[in-house]
């Protein structure tokens, strides 16, 4: 075992409760060599992951769960959310919490942005604990697999809406809802109330495109501020069901919409339930 291997089981020991750890050592993981999946994933980098968000889930953002026994507690399935905050803290409270509320614990694999593994480090750091680049094949991959996949079809967009469109969902895009159909998936739409106010973006430099990124945000705080975060699970989407036919387009954007209508009211839903932002 190497030097970082065994500082990362140390550190993870210390921040994770023991009973939290012991979980951990049944996630399921496919080893292709190297310690990693073919997609990177290393259950040991997401064990210190899970220790190094452990303070932010649990005393900054305050996360609460709703709706978590709609989790499916084994093969394919796809967790589709709205997307803000600026940057991804959103995504990484989900994995968390799905970790958390599933036995044995579940890996949420994010569907991320395709410049994502073009930036140095960064991109090793989010494959190793379960990002994969977003194309179709990845995506693909993952169901064949039995994973659960973890998507945000509004995108980049998402996150530089802006202030006056908070909680308003962007162009919604269709590739989930066509793989959903394909590999009879069921889709189990997310809502995550919180994380627009948390880091609000107050403009954005457009003609910023490093390692392919569409945008670079400008916050309006250094950090980002500690709104407590509700995350809403609604019931599983059976869309082959209802849309079979995973090649006729009509069908995919008829089927996308159910779920974007699904996590409209979720959000609607969430923000009538919360009590204040802190």
């Amino acid at each position: 075992m190497s030097l970082g291997r065994r500082l990362g089981n140390v550190l993870s020991d210390l921040l994770l409760e023991p009973r939290q750890k012991a979980a951990l050592g049944s996630v399921a993981f496919r080893d292709a060599g190297h310690g990693f999946d073919v997609l990177g994933f290393d259950p040991e980098a997401f064990a210190l992951a899970l220790g190094l968000t452990r303070f932010a889930y649990e005393r900054y953002f305050r996360v609460t769960s709703h709706g978590a026994e709609h989790l499916p507690r084994s093969g394919a399935a796809i967790l589709a959310a709205n997307h803000s905050g600026l940057l991804p803290i959103d995504g990484a409270m989900i994995v968390v919490d799905v970790a958390r509320q599933t036995s044995p614990p579940r890996v949420a694999r994010v569907i991320g942005d395709v410049f994502i593994p073009l930036m140095p480090w960064v991109g090793t750091a989010f494959s190793r604990v379960g990002v994969v680049a977003g194309s179709a094949g990845n995506f693909r991959h993952l169901l064949e697999s039995g994973e659960l996949v973890l998507v945000f079809p509004e995108g980049a967009p998402g996150i530089g809406k802006g202030w006056k469109k908070r909680y308003q969902l962007q162009s919604w895009r269709v590739g989930h809802a066509e793989l959903a159909l394909r590999h009879r998936a069921p889709v189990v739409p997310v809502a995550v109330i919180g994380a627009e106010e948390a880091w609000p973006e107050i403009g954005r430099l457009d003609a910023f495109h490093a390692f392919g990124a569409p945008f670079l945000p400008i916050p309006a705080t250094p950090l980002p501020l500690p709104v407590r975060l509700h995350i809403h699970y609604g019931e599983p989407l059976v869309l082959h069901e209802r849309f079979g036919d995973a090649d006729d387009p009509a069908a995919v954007r008829d089927a996308a919409l159910v779920v974007e209508h699904a996590v409209e009211a979720l959000i609607a839903q969430g923000l009538g339930q919360r009590e204040g932002l802190w």
